[in-house]
């Protein structure tokens, strides 16, 4: 795929500027989406991928959260359960009527793949019927991401993530369902909705299911991960939840 990155970042701005800058759920998606850009580059040259694979992943990262800006615009939130799944909005806004990729690049060629690509980012499980290929794309984008959402959290107030108050963040708690979870080594499930803390927990439990050894090391390097730990809880459950989910994670990665 033929790219021209300052093209794709000149057109991120143009569309950004729609938003509110002053809008900390803006500012905060702009970062994140030029860092997960970066990472995905990151972890597709440690898999040695061809140039033009690696501007390939590059884009899919300046693409992934077209839907956030949207989202924050209509309904003020970004839990996609209160709102709409911002993977598909965001596809669907890129490759539906009203074409946004154009404005990225003039090359078609990879439309099919980036399409599911955006739309798999956030899945619980990715599609089976994928293509080893495309699941590569899928496995560094979502990598990318998740590695990108420890820094969010720490850099963030967690009140403008998750649309809480300060109380209801420090003193809610964690479920033993949730736990049950992270003793599986899994990500965690939003079946059902979760606890302030409980969606700390998650984040976390993110970091089991990283699919490449680049990614766990640029974890590991930007630190975000361990700073998690650190969440100044009151309550007794989500205390004892940071301590077991930091142990099962060691545990988890010792032994990889």
């Amino acid at each position: 795929m033929n790219i021209n990155r300052q093209k794709v970042r000149e057109a991120f701005a143009s569309y950004t500027n729609n938003y509110d800058p002053a809008d900390p759920k803006i500012a905060l998606k702009i970062a994140h989406t030029y860092r997960v850009a970066d990472n995905c580059e990151q972890i597709a040259r440690s898999l040695g991928m061809s140039d033009e694979d690696v501007d390939f992943a590059w884009l899919s990262g300046m693409l992934h959260d077209i839907g956030r800006f949207e989202q924050v615009k209509r309904y003020n939130t970004f839990i996609d359960s209160e709102s709409v799944d911002h993977a598909e909005f965001g596809a669907d806004l890129l490759f539906g009527p009203d074409n946004l990729v154009k404005e990225y690049t003039n090359d078609r060629s990879l439309d099919d793949v980036m399409d599911i690509v955006i739309r798999q980012h956030n899945k619980y499980r990715m599609r089976e019927d994928l293509t080893e290929r495309t699941k590569t794309f899928c496995e560094i984008l979502r990598d990318a991401d998740k590695i990108d959402i420890l820094r969010v959290n720490i850099e963030t107030p967690l009140e403008d993530i998750y649309n809480v108050s300060e109380e209801e963040l420090l003193t809610s708690g964690v479920s033993e369902r949730v736990m049950n979870q992270v003793r599986q080594h899994v990500a965690i499930k939003r079946d059902v909705p979760l606890s302030p803390a409980e969606r700390v927990i998650g984040h976390i439990a993110l970091s089991f299911e990283l699919a490449f050894p680049k990614s766990w090391e640029l974890t590991k390097e930007q630190g975000y991960l361990d700073k998690m730990f650190q969440f100044p809880s009151r309550n007794e459950s989500t205390i004892k939840a940071l301590a077991e989910t930091k142990a099962e994670l060691d545990k988890y990665y010792s032994e990889k």
